[in-house]
């Protein structure tokens, strides 16, 4: 069924895959969402309800590398259609069987980013890496206080925010020194030594599609 999930500022919100959803920013919002790019043999979908239901009134499937330039016409092509206009599904159209089993989990309520990780400061500060979600998501989020991670190659992209501190990425060759508010790239299946100073806080994000549970 539908159910709004409200996330206020500083909060963060962990949405599983496979779980249709219809993100609203209100104005004057700034918010930080973390997806990967999509592997060829996925695809995305853009779907409408029948109000107060279930059941689908309008989708279409795309192979999605560009929300920004896709959305629109796809909209349009919705709004200009009979089932737009009228709220009704065409009694004629047979939709296509997902390509993926819908997720039918509980999702968790959003929660202060701040408070969290003020809990587990004195786990950070002798230098254990906290993993916020665990591995039953694709997505694996950790958080690392000081410490080096040797010379490492992931099969995905890294993304790592330094939030308090300094560390130092050396990659290709290149030393890059991230201080409190920047944030690094580490594109796929390049090898990168990672140093962090003390006082460090860092997150860590890598979105890898092997993690896909089905």
């Amino acid at each position: 069924k539908h159910k709004d999930v409200h996330i206020k500022e500083g909060e963060m919100f962990l949405l599983p895959a496979r779980i249709p959803h219809s993100p609203q920013r209100q104005a004057n919002t700034v918010g930080l969402v973390v997806e990967r790019r999509r592997l060829l043999t996925e695809t995305d979908c853009l779907r409408y309800y029948v109000d107060n239901t279930t059941d689908t009134l309008f989708e279409k499937w795309f192979y999605c590398h560009d929300l920004g330039t896709q959305l629109v016409p796809i909209i349009k092509e919705f709004m200009a259609s009979k089932q737009g206009k009228t709220g009704r599904p065409d009694p004629n159209e047979v939709f296509r069987e997902p390509p993926f089993q819908m997720n039918t989990l509980n999702v968790m309520l959003p929660f202060s980013f701040k408070d969290w990780l003020d809990k587990q400061r004195p786990s950070l500060a002798s230098g254990r890496p906290i993993d916020m979600f665990g591995a039953q998501f694709e997505t694996e989020a950790m958080v690392f206080g000081p410490g080096k991670t040797e010379t490492t190659v992931r099969q995905s992209d890294v993304w790592i925010w330094q939030l308090e501190g300094s560390s130092r990425v050396t990659m290709n060759e290149q030393e890059f020194t991230l201080s409190a508010g920047d944030s690094l790239l580490i594109p796929e299946h390049n090898q990168y030594l990672w140093q962090r100073d003390e006082g460090t806080v860092a997150l860590f994000v890598v979105q890898n599609p092997e993690r896909k549970r089905p």
